[in-house]
């Protein structure tokens, strides 16, 4: 299915004609060659080499639940009401409970396969709530909680995993691509569409999600280098969430993820990938900056990633319990739960509401994927040559008598 990229809207305001936005304090900025940053981020990255210690990262709400302040990024933040802070919140809990029903209707043979976004909420939740509704999204296939964003119906993305359809939306009615399968190949895609935006004159902007195992991936090293050299409006969005399957993160990179910007020529930035406040503050810069004119942007949501690869992956093989257990203590819902019962931004009555929507979610998803029908068995053979084709036909008619000799089989019982 095509997308549509002609759509101009308000013209684009070019690098020269805008100051440049701070970056992160890790030592990034807006500038419009991103030289300041790289220079920067290289000299805190060695900084950080020399002390043995982990690079900064972005973050706004601690574990904890408190709030902690951050000069270059509280701005984007600052208007935040208690309101859209429950929103959040409402967002990642029903995120995360449409994702336990689709783990579990696997389990039961209702889907083929799934892939869980559990721990990854804030990643996705702050990074898609600080799109826009002309910007456009290209995901993998794990972007349940940022789908939820863009208004997709949550049912819709599990026709493909029970196999009744090859993707369950049209792209263009949300702005939001298919899932992608192909490691890496969404951001090219993103890329080239971004490169369109350019041409068109709109001043919208895109967003590709990939994870650490896809950043080792030809298709992103080349998205990084045309992103840059034709300065595209694109935010490359990764979420760390630590292992590639079995393959941890140390084992891909000699340096922390986001400092592979520098290399390109513009700015990276790390974020806590567990602070849902954080990751909507970084995720807008970054958005605030492609539109302007200023090019691409790395961002490393640095998360983990709770549960299995996908429903076919037993992670007990890799990785012990201890890990998984210091990153609950980062829980992404609990850490909100805690900033709005410690603000007095919700009670008691407010979760407990929530907690029967959530379940009412789980009913619906239950009950949708088992109602749904059954694709037609020889439709695969409709779409591959306009005019058709003789070893096509061929194919058919061999089908079309293996699924006859299972009711000759039954008939014969």
């Amino acid at each position: 299915m095509t997308v549509d990229s002609s759509a101009a809207r308000k013209p684009r305001r070019s690098a020269a004609g805008k100051a440049g936005t701070t970056g992160s304090n890790t030592g990034t900025t807006g500038d419009p060659t991103g030289t300041t940053g790289t220079k920067r981020a290289a000299r805190g990255s060695r900084a950080a080499a020399r002390k043995g210690t982990e690079p900064e990262l972005v973050q706004l709400l601690t574990p904890e639940g408190k709030r902690v302040k951050n000069a270059e990024y509280d701005a984007y933040v600052a208007g935040i009401t208690p309101d859209e802070l429950r929103g959040l919140y409402r967002d990642m809990v029903l995120t995360r409970r449409f994702d336990a029903e689709a783990t579990a209707l696997q389990r039961q043979g209702e889907l083929g396969l799934w892939a869980s976004l559990l721990g990854q909420e804030a990643a996705q939740i702050g990074s898609g709530r600080a799109t826009r509704e002309d910007d456009y999204v290209f995901p993998t296939y794990r972007e349940h909680g940022v789908a939820w964003c863009r208004g997709v119906d949550p049912t819709n993305l599990l026709g493909m995993f029970r196999g009744v359809n090859n993707g369950g939306w049209d792209p263009n009615g949300n702005n939001f691509h298919l899932y992608t399968i192909v490691i890496g190949s969404q951001t090219l895609h993103a890329t080239g569409y971004a490169m369109g935006i350019t041409k068109d004159g709109a001043d919208s902007a895109v967003i590709a999600y990939f994870g650490d195992g896809a950043s080792s991936q030809g298709d992103v090293a080349e998205s990084f280098t045309f992103s840059a050299v034709y300065n595209a409006p694109v935010v490359f969005f990764c979420q760390n969430n630590q292992w590639a399957i079995s393959e941890p993160t140390e084992k891909q990179s000699r340096v922390p993820l986001y400092q592979r910007a520098q290399g390109f020529g513009f700015p990276g930035v790390r974020v806590d990938g567990n602070d849902v406040l954080a990751c909507l503050a970084v995720t807008k810069w970054a958005l605030e900056r492609a539109r302007a004119g200023e090019g691409p942007t790395l961002v490393e949501a640095f998360t983990y990633r709770m549960g299995a690869h996908t429903t076919s992956d037993d992670p007990s093989r890799y990785r012990g319990d201890e890990e998984r257990a210091a990153w609950e203590a980062k829980d992404p819902i609990l850490r909100l739960r805690r900033y709005l019962e410690a603000s007095n931004h919700a009670d008691e009555g407010f979760f407990a509401e929530l907690e029967e929507e959530s379940e009412a979610l789980g009913r619906r998803v239950r009950e949708a994927v088992r109602a749904m029908p059954d694709p037609d068995r020889f439709a695969i053979f409709e779409n591959v040559y306009a005019d058709g084709h003789a070893l096509v036909d061929e194919e058919r008619a061999q089908f079309a008598a293996y699924q006859a000799s299972f009711a000759d089989a039954e008939g014969g019982h």
